[in-house]
């Protein structure tokens, strides 16, 4: 499925945005410690579709604020990205020597500076939406709040230790969709709601029904990967599991059954559509990317 032209633009102008905030604020090459400011960049700065940040911008659009008001944020929420898959790539977790194409930061530098990396991009992530004198001082503190409770124990490292957790362990589906909402649901959540807080006057049933559109794509977007994986291991090696079924892994298909897998998509797309009927057209954007989550074909 191809991306819908004004989601395709969007895209497009939200990438651009972010990558020249994140440009800015990532210490430069020239500066000590050259080696890591270096490597900071490569995980940052690398090829990537930018998702998280057009959630946070689609999310501003959808409140009716200007971009402007949503850059600090956007690069925040990227930088917590980076940070997370530049150790998930570690020996220690799911030793990767590839992301998007090139050399993972370990194999490219080194595992003690990519460690240091991840450490400095999220440490830089908040820094970021601290320093944005643009933003009020108590909308900071609801933002901080927000991205502190995705990137912790509460969200991605909690989500992480659980899925270490789940190798040779048979879940079932309440915990296995725990464990996504925390490992890649939380900081889907916390881009909708950074975008949304860019508006301080929203109606707090509005707020309340972006965070339900944002935990139904963000379990979808699981859900479609896990149905992905199988279909790209079914194409290459003639195999009827993906990677993470076959590293004793639980998944969706693997609890569900492939049409069952589907389905359950399916009325998360829905759910996800409904939680944004009180919203018009500046929304659109956000009904877009749900669709395209559970449609896509790569």
């Amino acid at each position: 499925m191809t991306l819908e032209p004004a989601l395709a633009e969007l895209f497009s102008i939200t990438k651009k945005r972010v990558e020249n905030t994140l440009e800015g604020i990532l210490p430069a090459v020239a500066s000590e410690p050259s080696r890591l400011h270096t490597a900071m960049r490569y995980a940052a700065l690398g090829d990537g579709k930018r998702v998280r940040p057009l959630l946070v911008y689609a999310a501003s659009q959808a409140v009716y604020s200007d971009y402007a008001s949503s850059d600090s944020a956007a690069a925040a929420v990227e930088l917590i990205h980076a940070y997370s898959l530049v150790h998930d790539d570690l020996p220690a977790m799911d030793d990767d020597d590839l992301r998007r194409g090139r050399a993972t930061v370990h194999k490219a530098f080194d595992e003690g500076t990519a460690v240091l990396v991840g450490d400095a991009l999220q440490t830089l992530a908040f820094d970021v939406l601290i320093n944005d004198e643009h933003i009020a001082d108590c909308t900071k503190l609801e933002m901080l709040k927000w991205l502190s409770r995705a990137s912790g124990v509460a969200g991605m490292v909690g989500g992480q230790a659980l899925d270490i957790q789940s190798v040779d362990v048979e879940l079932d589906l309440e915990h296995l969709e725990h464990m996504h909402n925390l490992k890649t649901g939380a900081l889907i959540e916390a881009s909708v709601a950074l975008g949304a807080l860019s508006n301080p006057k929203l109606d707090s049933d509005d707020f309340d029904n972006l965070i339900t559109y944002a935990k139904c794509i963000g379990l979808a977007f699981q859900v479609k990967d896990d149905l992905l994986d199988i279909e790209a291991s079914s194409e290459t090696l003639g195999k009827t599991q993906g990677k993470d079924a076959a590293a004793n892994k639980p998944t969706y298909p693997a609890l569900l059954g492939l049409e069952g897998a589907r389905n359950k998509a399916n009325v998360l797309l829905e759910q996800a559509l409904e939680a944004l009927e009180n919203f018009g057209d500046s929304a659109d954007p956000l009904r877009d990317l749900a669709k395209y989550i559970v449609q896509r074909d790569h």
